[in-house]
């Protein structure tokens, strides 16, 4: 039982992440249907950030107030992607608005150029980030199952996140505004919503998101200038087993790929675990080509 409860545990922990990787991914794919090969490069963006943070604590914050290098990385993270994320879109994403094409040739172009500015800045070799002494050890149910601070932290991140992004999309204007356009973008625009002021929110919105998970990834390991290629495809496929734009989907698919990429690790291999969830996923989505959930309109069969 200890070892079931074991796995669980570490495939939520795993989906928490995909699903701080991929809620950015699925609200601008989802209004603006652009494909961002850039996406995980703002991981790697928040990872660094982290890292920086870290070292300035390091040799400049006060005895004792180094363990707090990680809370001050968060909405740093967060800040920096949100205003990468903008300075992308402004310039040169929304020229591309209508090309999925072009956008995605673009963006993946524009993740090659941080990676290269990341090696030229930090260097090839991967860098460790060490968690703050209040992030190590775990707590312990029983003599056999201990659950890792670490990965409670980032499932317990996850959680504010998804409500957060819940509620303001639920309760607030812009939120409306935002489901407006997901589900009519040009009924929305004719009823005087800025689609383009939207879109710029939004792109940057999720780009900051993804800096937050990339922060927490230090957490979890070393991080390098290709950290964003080894999430960009689990997160894709996360958006699109959930459901294009559909929050509760995305959380869905997330627990549900990390659930079930842990368990088939544990009985076969890391990299044929891997193989198994895209033929699941594939296998899937020819049943349910709309993912787990789908965006109800208003329209004639």
């Amino acid at each position: 039982m200890s070892l079931l409860l074991l796995q669980l545990f570490n495939g939520v922990s795993v989906g928490s992440i995909l699903l701080l990787a991929a809620l950015g991914l699925a609200i601008t794919f989802g209004l603006m249907k652009v494909i961002n090969m850039a996406h995980g490069e703002f991981l790697m963006i928040g990872a660094y950030t982290a890292y920086m943070t870290q070292q300035w604590f390091m040799r400049y914050a006060p005895a004792g107030a180094a363990d707090l290098f990680f809370l001050a990385s968060l909405p740093l993270a967060f800040a920096l992607a949100f205003a990468i994320g903008w300075l992308l879109e402004t310039t040169l994403v929304r020229h591309l608005y209508g090309r999925p094409l072009d956008s995605l040739l673009a963006t993946w172009g524009v993740s090659l150029i941080l990676q290269q500015a990341a090696r030229s800045i930090f260097g090839a070799p991967n860098v460790a980030v060490k968690a703050p002494a209040w992030l190590e050890g775990g707590w312990k149910i029983t003599a056999d199952l201990v659950l890792p601070y670490k990965r409670l932290f980032i499932i317990a991140l996850a959680a504010v996140c998804l409500s957060s992004i819940y509620l303001y999309l639920r309760h607030t204007r812009g939120g409306r505004n935002i489901r407006a356009a997901l589900e009519k973008r040009s009924m929305a625009a004719c009823l005087g919503v800025s689609t383009r002021k939207l879109d710029a929110r939004v792109f940057a919105f999720g780009s900051g998101i993804a800096g937050l998970a990339g922060c927490v990834l230090t957490l979890l390991g070393p991080i390098g200038p290709s950290l964003g290629t080894y999430y960009i495809v689990d997160a894709f496929m996360v958006v699109v087993l959930g459901g294009i734009g559909q929050l509760a989907g995305t959380a869905l698919g997330a627990l549900g790929i990390g659930v079930a990429s842990t368990t088939l690790e544990y009985a076969t291999t890391a990299t044929l675990a891997k193989v198994l969830v895209f033929a699941l996923v594939i296998a899937f989505l020819q049943w349910r080509p709309s993912g787990l959930l789908q965006t109800r309109t208003r329209a004639l069969d």
